[in-house]
């Protein structure tokens, strides 16, 4: 259709000259197709149309955006690699963990160091390490990837019903065995005795389809300094003392489970359902990958389509009832330093519009652009750029300034940046997996850690 007005257009010009001069631009318009994951929260999508709408206007380039479901860009990004229809753009949650990795070392990305390096000085060194890739077609490492924003594990406590259950927060231990016995020995039958209720006193994320599950047990790995690839990506899980931390590992994170301490339901949850548990009450704690918990009940507070009654709930819930917190020190007393996991949206190779997809990026990325978007994600996010991570946004509560103060105590990043393979494993979920072998298979600790290396050295060795 739009070629038969184009040619219309055209015809009507040559037979009687005019609009001469706008017939060529209009017949070179440029238009790049976007696809992006559908945001947790709609100040978060306004901000990136917001920013579409000025790269349209400025370059007279049309932006055609398509947002799916995180579960979805994946499996829709694979069948148009395999019908060579890819997106210009594309940028998924889910993409760094488990493939972006794996494309760039067959080839399929294109390299955007020629947008990267002139803008690089503005970016925080591990957001850029996360985003330079091997490629074993071309036999090198470069931007296979653009940074864009980043997460990090904490602790989400509702202080409330701690209050109910006779504590405070400061009640609560630090040091690792003693923490997860208050929560176990000492919340749970409290708080079960103070409303009559089943309430559970953690949510363990351990579901197969959860990376929820995959990202905290990381944590308790790093609890025990467990050390799976080295900085050039080969594996080290053929060291005694790696075996024995991840026994340890998986049995403190198991036995949540075999005490009754985490609901039945959280071998199978997904990631949203430690949320809906948490905000339900069922639980009185969990740890999750980003704050999107506690910022729910901001954007409930900022929420006119609700009743005045509903956001003064959302506004005590985030203010007064929720606590963002650490994990406690390692076993060992060191303090852990958390994984982070940085966000790399990325071109194909095969892309049709790529000079046009890359002006797209510089676009994006750029200080004015890049910040509403990552601040319109009410603090699920943390900034790549320094400038940003320095906004007065991440002193403006309790729950930014602790996400703040986690990131610029240092992280460690996930070994998929390192033995892309990696990404694969993640994609099993060989984590959760082995979990569910001690807690519903009842194998030992022992043998199912055992199963985990031999499928590590199977798929990354």
């Amino acid at each position: 259709m739009r070629s038969k007005v184009i040619g219309a257009v055209s015809l009507a010009v040559a037979a009687v000259g005019l609009f001469a001069a706008a017939a060529p631009a209009f017949a070179q318009q440029k238009t790049i197709t976007v696809w992006w994951s559908k945001g947790f929260y709609r100040s978060e999508d306004d901000a990136l149309i917001e920013t579409i709408k000025k790269f349209e206007a400025k370059t007279g380039i049309k932006v055609e955006l398509s947002q799916y479901a995180i579960q979805d860009m994946i499996p829709k990004t694979v069948a148009a690699l395999d019908a060579g229809t890819v997106p210009d753009v594309a940028y998924s949650d889910s993409y760094d963990v488990q493939a972006q990795g794996k494309w760039a070392y067959e080839g399929k990305l294109e390299d955007l160091t020629d947008v990267m390096e002139p803008i690089k000085d503005r970016f925080v060194q591990n957001t850029l390490d996360a985003s330079i890739l091997y490629n074993d077609v071309a036999k090198k490492k470069a931007y296979y990837g653009f940074p864009l924003k980043q997460q990090s594990m904490h602790v989400q406590i509702w202080n409330d019903m701690l209050e109910k259950a006779g504590f405070k927060q400061s009640d609560i231990p630090n040091d690792w065995t003693g923490y997860w016995s208050f929560w176990c020995d000492k919340v749970q039958p409290a708080i079960r005795k103070a409303t009559g209720q089943r309430i559970y006193a953690v949510g363990q994320p351990m579901g197969v389809e959860s990376t929820d599950a995959f990202q905290s047990f990381y944590t308790f790995m790093d609890a025990y300094h467990v050390k799976l690839v080295d900085d050039d990506g080969k594996l080290l899980v053929d060291d005694p003392k790696v075996r024995d931390g991840l026994i340890k590992a998986m049995k403190d994170y198991t036995d949540t489970y075999i005490k009754g301490c985490t609901p039945p339901s959280s071998t199978t949850w997904k990631d949203p359902d430690n949320n809906v548990a948490f905000h339900n009450k069922t639980i009185v704690m969990t740890h999750n990958f980003t704050i999107s918990i506690a910022a729910k009940w901001y954007e409930d507070s900022q929420n006119q389509a609700l009743t005045q009654e509903q956001r003064d709930a959302g506004k005590k819930a985030y203010e007064q009832d929720i606590i963002t917190a650490s994990f406690p020190k390692a076993p060992d007393g060191s303090t852990i330093k958390y994984r982070s996991d940085v966000k790399t949206g990325l071109i194909f190779t095969a892309a049709k519009n790529k000079a046009e997809a890359k002006q797209f990026i510089s676009f994006l990325l750029q200080e004015d652009n890049v910040r509403p978007y990552i601040e319109g994600a009410l603090g699920r996010w943390f900034p790549v750029t320094k400038e940003s991570q320095e906004s007065p946004f991440w002193q403006a509560d309790k729950h930014r300034k602790a996400v703040y103060a986690q990131f610029k105590g240092g992280t460690a990043p996930f070994d998929f940046t390192k033995n892309w393979k990696f990404t694969i494993l993640n994609n099993e979920n060989v984590w959760a997996k082995a979990m569910n072998r001690v807690v519903s298979e009842k194998v030992p600790v022992d043998k199912a850690v055992d199963e985990l290396i031999a499928r590590i050295k199977q798929v990354a060795g």
